[in-house]
Order: C-alpha cells, then sequence, then structure tokens
C-alpha cells in the first residue's frame, strides 16, 4: 500500500472517529435536555394534581359552611366564580411555553386560594361551625392540600432551574436554540404572599 493512501485512510479514520464522538456528544446534550423537558411536565401534572384535589374540596366546603352562614352570600358566589375562572382555563404542556397563559393560570389559582381564605375566614364568627365535624375534616384535607400545592410549586420551579440552566449554558444553548427549547416559567409569589394566608381556627 503507497504511503499516501494510507496517510488518506488514517485521515479519513481521524475524521470518522471525530464525527462519531461529535454525533455522541449532541445526543447526549439532546437528551439530556429531553430528559429535563420530560422532568418538568412531570412536576407541572403534581401541581395541577394538588389544584385539582383543591378545586374537588371547595363544593364540599361550600356546602357545610353554607349550612351555618347562608347570608354571606357574596364569599359563596365570589368562591364559585374563581372555581370556574380556574376551569375555563385550558391547561395543557403548551403553557408551559407560553408566559402570558402561564401568568393567567397562576393569577386564578391565586385568585382562588384568596377567595377560600376568605370563605374559611366566615368560619371565625361561627363557633358551631368550627365544632362541626364534618367542617374540621375539610378543614385538615385543605390545609394538607394547600402544603402539598406549596411542596409541588418549590419542586416544579427546582425542576425549571435546572433545565433553564441547561437551555442558557454554553454550549448547550446552541443545541437548545437548535431543537426550540426555550426557558420555561417559573411559580411567582403573588403580591403580599410573604404573609401566609389564615385556614386554621385553633
Amino acid at each position: 500500500m503507497k504511503k499516501g493512501t494510507i496517510i488518506l485512510l488514517s485521515v479519513l479514520g481521524g475524521i470518522v472517529i471525530i464525527g462519531l464522538m461529535l454525533f455522541g456528544w449532541v445526543t447526549g446534550m439532546y437528551n439530556s435536555l429531553v430528559k429535563s423537558d420530560e422532568g418538568i411536565n412531570q412536576a407541572w401534572a403534581q401541581v395541577q394534581n394538588q389544584y385539582q384535589r383543591r378545586v374537588d374540596l371547595i363544593p364540599n366546603l361550600v356546602e357545610v359552611v353554607k349550612g351555618y352562614a347562608a347570608h354571606e352570600k357574596e364569599v359563596f358566589e365570589n368562591v364559585a366564580a374563581a372555581r370556574a375562572s380556574v376551569g375555563k382555563i385550558q391547561v395543557t404542556p403548551e403553557i408551559l411555553n407560553n408566559p402570558q397563559l402561564f401568568q393567567k393560570f397562576q393569577e386564578a389559582q391565586n385568585a382562588m386560594g384568596s377567595w377560600l381564605s376568605r370563605l374559611l375566614a366566615v368560619a371565625e364568627n361561627y363557633p358551631q361551625l368550627k365544632a362541626n365535624e364534618n367542617f374540621l375534616q375539610l378543614q385538615s384535607q385543605l390545609e394538607g392540600t394547600e402544603n402539598r400545592i406549596a411542596v409541588e410549586r418549590k419542586r416544579f420551579n427546582e425542576v425549571v432551574q435546572e433545565y433553564n440552566i441547561k437551555v442558557r449554558t454554553f454550549p448547550t444553548s446552541i443545541l437548545a436554540g437548535m431543537f426550540g427549547f426555550s426557558q420555561k416559567q417559573y411559580f411567582q409569589s403573588e403580591p403580599g404572599a410573604e404573609k401566609a394566608p389564615k385556614v386554621s381556627f385553633k
């Protein structure tokens, strides 16, 4: 075999090896982005699950409170309106890529939480309601749900942070841009969130 042929084969072999290494590196980065994106979807599903649990508790809670405080009509109507507003938002995976829809979802959930706190505050004026076993069970379930929501939102934000770092870090940012991986939105605290809503009547 001629010396020139050997050199040419060596160069081609080197190019093939470099190409395979580059392909493996790009594939690894892409798969890492997909895995992080799916992690966000899974965390998002858990957030939705807890919000749904809260929405499902509300009609029972309203009915129990209504039995003792029927004249608190405005509170009941606003809780129902907030619940309906939450139900109107189509919660699809695309919401995570649309900052305006994500903000709208968060605002609807915040309004729901606010009116729910007001509904529970009504109970302070009704000692017999505070002693009602059904009310106490629903209150306990609601408190547990609110805690789960906080935990799942925190977990969601952590997963989003990990993903956003990947999307913004060089050289993964180049690949992310090529394949349409963009930054995701975080859950933000609502104004006044530093003051925890009062949901306990002890």
